[in-house]
């Protein structure tokens, strides 16, 4: 093989690991918001798209002259703690008003290329004034206003809508705020990523809210695994192939979307592919193509991106101060468990101790709700788990260590993130 072949080889296992890590970051990259992310994955959008299919069993979609690509990521099981964000300080989670009006923001969409904001909330006023189960939505309320431009900002950010003329910020300080937007509803339409769409169920919408956690699950369910009776009932028990296939992207989706994956919380089947030659093949395999380094103890496993790019956010990271308190107070704990009353004492000590940080959890309840601010981080990187009053420390939490710095303003030791 000539240098030359060598170098567009060694180029194309470089792309193929960056478009698979680009996509497990932002499902939804378009040419206008990253150009060069968007174009790496349309070049090289067919071995990207085998690598997702065969490990996760999601579904690729580049659409080259419309300019996005959409990995349709399936979790292996719900998960409610990874919700829409809205685009702030802090970026507080999408609230039950937030998600109603995402729903009727959407659904208005679909019907105009081209809408201005006024237009838009009287669209949405009138169609959850008709309907009996939403409340009503009133422009002419500020906090009203805030949540309908969070929505915006996030469908903004997706590039589902453009704003052509104005600043949809500016609706939260007036209702006659003038923003003219442009839709792009096909990509609109690639937000669902439910493998059954909600319209096939045919269900009558007074049954909706009776049978909510019916539905849910019947428009989760993957048909690949096994076959679905017609009257919607259990799946009927899967062929060896199927129980196979399932088990791989099972596995996979956890690796590619989870911090760490522990053995403890994978089924006995699970544990077993796993551990057995061929999965220990193809864990070597997908991380190698990934551009991934794997660690593999007797814990769990762990994908390692060493360049930060599979990510949408970081720990430790002192971007925000529940990141450094989930930080010191992970040092805190060492490896024994300990009650959330012991980490409330831990807290306050760490505000006395450094009476110019986290000015916003000084009031008289505040440091229990920087505890629990923390808590959420540490639960969310798969460090700890909470359970009847005890905060345990898991195995991986024995990864991260902390220094000691001296401040820039002060001569004073603050613990800070190595």
């Amino acid at each position: 093989m000539s240098n030359l072949s060598n170098q567009l080889v060694i180029a194309e296992r470089e792309d193929l690991a960056r478009g698979i890590r680009l996509l497990l970051a932002n499902p939804l990259i378009s040419e206008r918001a990253s150009p060069e992310g968007f174009d790496l994955i349309r070049r090289r959008r067919e071995p990207i798209r085998q690598w997702f299919e065969y490990y996760c069993g999601w579904n690729l979609i580049v659409e080259p002259r419309l300019g996005y690509a959409r990995l349709v990521k399936v979790r292996a099981a719900a998960d409610p703690s990874r919700p829409a964000r809205r685009p702030r300080a802090g970026r507080p989670a999408f609230d039950r008003r937030r998600y109603v009006l995402l729903c009727l923001v959407a659904a208005e969409l679909l019907s105009v290329p081209v809408t201005t904001i006024g237009l838009l909330a009287d669209r949405v006023g009138h169609a959850s004034g008709t309907d009996p189960v939403v409340s009503t939505f009133d422009s002419a309320s500020r906090a009203e206003r805030m949540a309908f431009v969070d929505v915006l900002r996030l469908l903004e950010s997706y590039g589902v809508i453009a704003v052509v003329d104005g600043s949809t910020e500016s609706f939260v300080e007036s209702a006659t705020a003038k923003v003219l937007y442009q839709i792009d509803s096909t990509l609109l339409l690639r937000l669902i990523a439910a493998p059954v769409g909600p319209s096939q169920l045919a269900v009558p919408l007074d049954e909706v809210p009776l049978r909510f956690d019916e539905l849910l699950d019947r428009v989760t369910r993957e048909r690949r695994y096994g076959r679905t009776t017609d009257d919607g009932g259990d799946t009927a028990p899967a062929s060896a192939v199927q129980r196979n296939l399932w088990l791989r992207h099972a596995i996979f989706r956890r690796l590619a979307d989870d911090p760490v994956l522990y053995l403890a919380d994978l089924t006995d089947e699970e544990r077993a592919y796993l551990a057995s030659p061929t999965g220990r093949q193809l864990l070597r395999r997908a991380a190698d193509q990934g551009g991934f380094v794997l660690e593999y103890r007797a814990e769990g496993v762990l994908f390692i991106d060493t360049e930060g790019l599979a990510t949408d956010t970081r720990f430790p990271d002192d971007a925000s101060t529940a990141k450094v308190a989930a930080l010191l107070l992970l040092d805190r704990m060492g490896d024994a468990a300990v009650t959330m009353g012991q980490l409330r004492i831990s807290a306050s000590a760490l505000l006395a101790r450094f009476p110019g940080w986290a000015k916003g959890y000084r009031e008289d309840d505040r440091p229990a709700q920087l505890v629990c601010d923390a808590l959420a981080v540490l639960t969310g990187f798969g460090l700890v788990r909470v359970a009847g009053g005890l905060v345990q420390p898991l195995p991986a939490a024995m990864r991260y260590a902390v220094g000691t710095a001296r401040t820039s303003d002060s001569a004073a030791e603050e613990m800070v993130p190595q």
